[in-house]
């Protein structure tokens, strides 16, 4: 029988590779303008500790952000039987995380072909710099998905997804989407929870200031950032 279930937690070469990508990724960005990006998650009933861990590094994306103009983050999730939410564009992490604070996973099945159109939605409406997508599992027709990741790469939104677990099926998926989009896919378990904090970080200072805003990031960080300042200054 084959196996069904992968490494859960990232190895470093994952987190390089990952690291790099969102260094190489081009920001399409005017100047002066705030970055947005798109926080979205899975909020069926599996996800309730990552929710929870979700919570606690919302401040320090924004904090990291500040120096460099801002963010603004639009939380998207989906739970339950065809439930799909989205909200306003905050600027603050206080009043991002008073709403997740709010919300509660509920059972069902994945809608991650939903958080792909809004974004498409929302891009077409005011320019979004990254989406990024934190889930476990995915139910749906690859092909609807690769699509439409295709159309966001067209139109440079790179999604940014954070794979919980070992399911094979979703990594497969999670991979093909983040190479069609532009952007990058790394795993992460509650063993790596530090790790997906620093990656989250590194994503939300590329979305609002680019590559050299995050080679400045990176500048005397340990672990999995330091990688990718070795890399930089190659």
């Amino acid at each position: 029988m084959a196996n069904s279930k992968l490494p859960t937690t990232s190895s470093r070469q994952e987190i390089d590779s990952f690291l790099e990508r969102v260094r190489s990724t081009p920001l399409v960005k005017e100047q002066g303008e705030r970055g947005r990006l798109i926080f979205a998650m899975d909020a069926t009933a599996s996800r309730q500790p990552a929710w929870d861990f979700a919570c606690q590094i919302q401040g320090d994306m924004f904090l990291e952000t500040d120096k460099l103009g801002g963010l603004e983050v639009q939380l998207c999730f989906y739970r339950g039987h065809g439930e799909f939410n989205f909200g306003p564009w905050y600027s603050h992490g206080t009043d991002l995380l008073q709403r997740m604070g709010s919300v509660y996973c509920l059972g069902g099945l994945t809608q991650i072909r939903k958080v792909l159109k809004h974004a498409l939605k929302e891009t077409r409406a005011r320019k979004v710099h990254a989406l990024v997508f934190v889930g476990d599992c995915m139910e749906e027709n690859v092909d609807t998905l690769c699509d439409l990741a295709g159309q966001l790469g067209v139109l440079n939104v790179p999604v940014f997804l954070f794979h919980e677990g070992g399911d094979v099926k979703a990594a497969n998926a999670f991979s093909q989407i983040a190479r069609l989009s532009g952007g990058a896919c790394c795993p992460f378990d509650a063993g790596s929870a530090s790790q997906l904090k620093e990656l989250l970080s590194a994503v939300a200072v590329y979305a609002a200031g680019g590559r050299k805003a995050l080679e400045s990031y990176s500048s005397g960080k340990r672990g999995p950032v330091a990688l990718l300042s070795r890399q930089l200054h190659k």
